[in-house]
C-alpha cells in the first residue's frame, strides 16, 4: 500500500531511508533545510554531499518547504540532527494533521534538558503518535540495499506494528519494541563509547582492549538505562549491543572515526571544522554525563571522553585512568 511520507532531514540518514521508502512504493517528500542543496538534487538526483553515488528513485520528491514536505503525510520521519530536532518538530507541529505518526530517526539527547527525542517531540508535537527508529545502521548500507535489521521503539504497540508493515523491506527487518528509553539511550550513549573505541584504535592499544572497552561500555549504557527505567534485555539487543558494536567497530563511523583522529593528536575544534556530518556524540557525552549526576549513576568512560573531548587531559592519560580505577565485582 502507497503512503505519503514526509521525511525531514536531508543528511546521510534521512536521504537514505528516504530512498529506501521510496523504492519500497511510497510517495515521499525529502526536506532540505539547505535550498541550495535541495536545488542540487532535485537536478542531478544525488545527494553528492551526504549520500553519493545513491540515485534518487523517481517517487522521491526534493523541497525546502516543510509544508509541502508535511502536506498530506501519514508518516513524518524526523532524520535531523538531536541539536536541530526541537526547532523543526516545532516548526512542523502545526503544519501536521493530528493523529500522524513520528519518526524519530535521531541517536541523540539534548544538550540542557537531557531530553530523548522522544520525549522532545512529545513536548513540540503533542497530537502525534512517537515510534522511535534504531539500532545497527550505516546510511550507505540501507541505501545499497544491503540487509540491515533495526528496531521500532513506541508506546503504542499500534504505531509500531504499522511502521513495521509499512517500512521493511526484503532488505530491511524491523522488530517491534515498547521498551522507548533502552533503545533511545542505547542509540545515543554508543555514540560516546564509540569515540572511546577510536581513542583506543588511534592509540594503538589493540584487540583486547577494544574488546574490553565495548564490554565495559555495553555495562555502562545499560547501568543508565535501566536506572531510566530501561528493560535490561533491550541492551542485549539490536539496539544496545548491536548498534555499540558496529559503531566502535566499523569504518564508516563517524564517532569512531573522530577518536582516531583524538589519539593521533588533533583538537576537537580541528575535527569539526573538516567534518561536514554530525557526529552525535560530541554532544551526547555531556548530556549524559549530566544525566547520569542527576539520577546518581556512574559513567567513567563518558567522563574520560568529555575530559579529552574538552582538552582538560590527554587520550593516553584518559586511557590510563580509566586501567587505574579500583577494581571491583564485574556485575556490581
Amino acid at each position: 500500500m502507497t503512503h505519503t511520507i514526509g521525511v525531514l532531514g536531508s543528511g546521510s540518514w534521512g536521504t537514505a531511508l528516504a530512498v529506501h521508502l521510496a523504492r519500497t512504493g511510497h510517495d515521499v517528500r525529502l526536506w532540505a533545510r539547505d535550498a541550495a542543496l535541495a536545488e542540487q538534487m532535485a537536478v542531478t538526483r544525488v545527494n553528492a554531499a551526504y549520500l553519493p553515488g545513491i540515485e534518487l528513485p523517481k517517487a522521491l520528491q526534493l523541497t525546502q518547504a516543510l509544508d509541502q514536505a508535511l502536506a498530506g503525510a501519514e508518516f513524518v520521519v524526523m532524520a535531523v540532527p538531536s541539536h536541530g530536532m526541537r526547532a523543526v518538530a516545532r516548526a512542523a507541529s502545526p503544519l501536521m494533521a493530528p493523529g500522524r505518526t513520528l519518526i524519530s530517526a535521531a541517536k541523540g539527547l539534548e544538550e540542557g534538558s537531557m531530553l530523548r527525542m522522544s520525549e522532545l517531540l512529545r513536548v513540540e508535537c503533542p497530537a502525534a503518535a512517537i515510534v522511535v527508529l534504531s539500532g545497527p545502521s550505516f546510511a550507505i548500507e540501507l541505501a545499497r540495499e544491503l540487509p540491515t535489521a533495526m528496531v521500532a521503539a513506541g508506546e503504542s504497540s499500534v504505531a509500531v506494528e504499522s511502521i513495521q508493515a509499512h517500512f521493511r523491506s526484503n532488505t530491511l527487518r524491523l522488530y517491534g519494541s515498547g521498551d522507548v528509553v533502552g533503545v533511545e539511550i542505547g542509540g545515543a550513549l554508543k555514540n560516546t563509547i564509540a569515540i572511546a573505541a577510536g581513542v583506543v584504535e588511534g592509540l594503538g592499544l589493540g584487540h583486547n582492549a577494544l574488546a574490553a572497552l565495548i564490554t565495559r561500555g555495553l555495562a555502562e549504557l545499560s547501568r543508565l538505562a535501566v536506572g531510566l527505567g530501561a528493560q535490561r534485555e533491550t541492551m542485549a539487543g539490536l539496539a544496545g549491543l548491536g548498534d555499540l558494536v558496529l559503531t566502535c567497530t566499523g569504518s564508516l563511523s563517524r564517532n569512531r572515526q573522530l577518536g582516531i583522529a583524538l589519539a593521533r593528536g588533533e583538537s576537537l575544534p580541528q575535527i569539526l571544522a573538516r567534518t561536514k556530518s554530525v557526529a552525535e556524540g560530541v554532544r551526547t557525552t555531556e548530556a549524559a554525563l549530566a544525566l547520569g549526576a542527576r539520577h546518581g549513576i556512574e559513567l567513567p568512560i563518558a567522563q574520560g571522553m568529555s575530559d579529552v573531548l574538552a582538552g582538560r587531559t590527554d587520550p593516553q592519560a584518559a586511557i590510563r585512568n580509566l586501567m587505574g580505577r579500583k577494581q571491583k565485582l564485574e556485575h556490581t
